[in-house]
């Protein structure tokens, strides 16, 4: 078979589908029998963009907390108007906490770091260790601890990739350095090892071009894969395995599987190869070492667009740096400093003039990634859907207002309904579908041009408003793609049930403590449910 049209491609993204066929019995002749059915369906895929130092909430989030939002909302919005075309293909998820927030007193987490543990947690609501809330030494752990457990990306890939591959990690602007600076970790694939990813845009294309070989595929050729049934693709594995000795049941089950194929398979269409490598700009003229991250970014999100059209990982997480320079977006400093609007890291002192404006330059050109990405993704079309139809595409954020570093109130928008599986069109708050819930507080960090430490919570949102854990968001995310869970809920590999369970708290109160394992609230938030 032509190497630019790979069997083993095609196979894994019939999902196993076609494959298992033969061995279940009752549903191939179940299905042999109907006649005009649909192709298997695509594949369902998790992508996220994750965000450092939160954002000027009161200007990233609309007026309405719970209801429809339509392309003139978007449009209207102070951050997010870049969203407004793929307004009716959004769900804005508000009333979200995640867990472990850092605060002076430690009454919401641990007190570590204000970026170690939240860092560390976030994507595995698991506690991190040491725990300096309770250590003899100030900083023991503050800037080393790890999670007790792996992160999202891996316990969802272990379960959705062919194999259980890894899940695709992209570093946006590259590893940092030897990649221990635990404030900026996400990606965890075991409580005490980092998962690097990929940060070079020229690796990540060399592993993707090797699916569908050295060079461009030939019009003429491509066109006739096009045309190929799955059955045709598959042939000569086929014939080999009806020469190996078996039983006239299976024999039976086989001819079965082979009469699925042909009726309800249609063609193969094959959209991993360079035709739509190029039309992404993703060439090896292209793709070279350098370049600020207003180039390298895009990039990075058209490099994960045709991962995904290759099928080549389910799970996709990408990210920016934690404390990129931001000169080339005309803004003096780096994100973290800036987000301190005092100039350095530290939470007290004067106000850097104009600080509000660079952060919310900063917050603009993120949300004009993020459409960049999701317009891509909406573009390709994957039988009666786009690649954004079958995906949960979901920026998230690591706080809500950075010099707060609050948790609370979460800024999150997610795009495509993962195959109708979420609702969209509309922004849910999951805190009591409250239409009128505070944006938060951002403009007031810098009142008379002081950033005031004594009471953090009225430059971002007060503490008992927009509560409600992540855990269950993840519970839905992982639903949405497949992941199953064992009879306690908990995701689990060879698991048949619903996850409603996820890390060790849903309670970010607990996190400082030594209680044991326990999640209050289990289950999904049904009402971000399409159905």
């Amino acid at each position: 078979m032509s190497r630019v049209f790979s069997r083993r491609l095609m196979l894994r993204g019939l999902g196993g589908a076609a494959i298992a066929a033969p061995f279940l019995a009752s549903v191939a002749e179940r299905e042999a029998k109907t006649q005009g059915m649909p192709v298997p369906a695509a594949p369902k895929r998790l992508i996220v963009f994750y965000t450092y130092n939160g954002c000027l909430t009161n200007r990233w989030f609309p007026a309405l907390s719970h209801g429809p939002l339509s392309r003139d909302d978007y449009a209207a919005m102070r951050t997010l108007a870049p969203m407004a075309p793929y307004a009716d293909k959004l769900l804005m998820v508000r009333g979200i906490r995640a867990m472990n927030e850092w605060s002076f007193e430690g009454t919401l987490g641990q007190k570590n770091d204000p970026y170690t543990q939240v860092c560390g947690s976030y994507f595995t609501c698991q506690p991190v260790t040491p725990n300096a809330t309770q250590s003899s030494a100030a900083n023991d752990g503050k800037f080393d601890a790890r999670p007790t457990g792996r992160s999202l990306d891996h316990v969802c890939a272990e379960q959705v990739n062919a194999g259980g591959a890894a899940p695709l990690f992209i570093q946006i602007g590259g590893v940092q350095g030897s990649f221990t600076l635990t404030q900026s970790v996400i990606s965890w694939l075991s409580p005490d090892t980092i998962f690097a990813g990929i940060g070079a845009p020229r690796t990540l294309l060399t592993n993707l071009t090797g699916l569908f070989g050295p060079g461009p595929a030939s019009p003429d050729a491509y066109q006739a894969l096009r045309r190929k049934t799955v059955i045709d693709c598959v042939r000569d594995d086929l014939n080999r395995l009806r020469s190996v000795p078996m039983s006239q049941a299976d024999q039976r089950s086989l001819s079965a599987w082979a009469d699925l194929l042909h009726e309800t398979s249609g063609t193969a269409i094959n959209q991993c190869n360079s035709a739509n490598a190029a039309a992404l700009g993703l060439t090896d003229e292209a793709v070279q070492p350098g370049g600020d991250l207003s180039t390298v970014a895009p990039m990075m999100m058209d490099l994960a667009v045709l991962a995904a059209l290759c099928d080549a990982n389910r799970v996709i997480f990408m990210k920016v740096p934690f404390d990129f320079d931001a000169r080339f977006l005309g803004v003096s400093g780096d994100t973290l400093t800036i987000t301190h609007r005092t100039g350095s890291g530290v939470m007290n002192g004067q106000c850097v003039r104009n600080s509000i404006d660079a952060i919310q330059t900063i917050d603009s050109w993120y949300a004009q990634q993020f459409a960049h990405l999701v317009g891509r993704l909406d573009s390709f079309v994957e039988g009666d859907r786009t690649l954004l139809d079958n995906s949960a595409t979901v920026w998230f954020q690591q706080m809500s207002d950075g010099v707060a570093t609050n948790l609370n109130n979460l800024p999150i928008l997610q795009a495509g309904s993962c195959g109708d599986y979420f609702k969209t069109g509309w922004a849910i708050n999951v805190e009591n579908a409250n239409p009128n819930m505070t944006a938060g507080n951002s403009d007031m960090d810098c009142p008379n041009g002081q950033v005031q430490v004594a009471d953090l919570d009225n430059f971002g949102t007060p503490p008992d408003v927009a509560t409600q854990p992540i855990n269950k968001y993840y519970c839905n995310l992982m639903n949405a793609i497949g992941v199953k869970a064992g009879a306690d809920g908990f995701p689990v590999l060879g698991g048949t049930e619903q996850v409603s369970r996820y890390g060790k708290y849903d309670d970010t109160t607990l996190f400082p403590t030594d209680a044991p394992a326990i999640i209050k609230n289990p289950g999904e938030y049904m009402d971000l449910r399409a159905s």
